[in-house]
């Protein structure tokens, strides 16, 4: 069954439970939904731009759902008219592959990517979008260098084939400075099989990307030993977030100069903090998931309720949120 909550600026993150939507609401289909600074954040942005509702309708879903839940859910979304669309966290992949059928029109992106993280209803049609390459993108510019893979020679290692991962891949492989490699790691082969698929739809160069099953810690730290000085690695596995650990193993060294990107904001974070410890010895870089965050939320929140957010926009977006961080 799927757990749900409604959500506002008055009981944030204390309701729980048989929550419903009511009018112009915003959907929010994740793992531990109550738990997500957006819950603090949102109302303040529904008042800057002017939404209908100031309320989030939390859906959480267990890693391991099955096809009938998401189908359940996406029915659910539909068939209710006091929903506006949703946010899908963390079960993009799997929510398309249970529930494509259901959308009326989905998006390049989606369809290239096989995920959905936005659900926005237009007259009566369902429509699903995958908003990751834009948002991953917007963040990844923010701190990545625009020369950075052509002056240094660096590389990418991407920790994590799912949604995210393959987001990124997919934007690096399209940047004009494109790295000339990009080692991506899973402990799931279907999840390297779909990104190797999506690889080959979006007609990327042959041999950009090199997909690393991972058995034992051990072969981790063995990429990042052999990981070029200034290299961007990046954890994209949802370990530190949905649930306890790290992709990375306590010994491993990250690569001098290197660019370390978590994508969460929020949670255990223990790649963060194994990052921040090597920060100042290795010379790195240590970014987390905050303007992903923002970004992803602001492009989901634009496409549901129809709506041009300026880069001024963003910004007054982002102040707002920060005081909820």
């Amino acid at each position: 069954m799927t757990g749900s909550r409604g959500i506002s600026s008055a009981d944030a993150a204390s309701t729980a439970g048989g929550g419903a939507a009511r009018a112009g609401d915003l959907g929010f289909v994740g793992v531990t939904t109550g738990n997500s600074s957006i819950n603090r954040v949102f109302p303040a942005w529904a008042n800057i731009l002017g939404l209908p509702t100031d309320r989030l309708v939390g859906h959480d879903l267990p890693l391991d759902a099955d096809d009938a839940q998401y189908r359940a859910l996406v029915l659910q979304i539909r068939d209710d008219p006091a929903y506006r669309g949703a946010l899908v966290t963390t079960h993009k992949l799997r929510l398309y592959e249970a529930s494509r059928d259901l959308f009326d029109e989905l998006d390049d992106f989606a369809r290239l990517c096989g995920e959905i993280s936005s659900i926005s209803k237009r007259d009566g049609r369902l429509y699903g979008h995958a908003k990751d390459p834009l948002t991953v993108g917007l963040a990844l510019e923010e701190f990545l260098p625009a020369d950075h893979f052509a002056a240094t020679g660096a590389q990418v290692v991407c920790l994590g084939a799912g949604g995210a991962g393959t987001a990124l891949v997919w934007h690096l492989a399209q940047r004009a400075d494109r790295p000339q490699r990009i080692m991506c790691t899973d402990t799931d082969p279907r999840r390297l099989a779909h990104l190797r698929d999506v690889a080959g739809r979006g007609d990327m160069p042959d041999g950009l990307v090199e997909y690393v099953s991972v058995n034992d810690p051990q072969d981790v730290a063995d990429l990042l030993e052999a990981a070029p000085a200034g290299s961007l690695v990046v954890n994209a596995t949802g370990l530190g977030k949905d649930r306890p650990g790290s992709p990375l193993p306590a010994a491993a060294t990250l690569p001098q100069q290197g660019y370390v990107w978590e994508f969460n904001y929020r949670g255990s974070l223990e790649f963060l903090h194994q990052a921040r410890a090597q920060r100042e010895a290795r010379a790195l870089t240590v970014v987390d998931g905050w303007r992903y965050f923002i970004h992803g939320w602001s492009q989901v929140i634009a496409e549901v309720f129809d709506l041009d957010l300026d880069a001024p926009t963003i910004e007054r977006l982002a102040e707002a949120a920060e005081a909820a961080r």
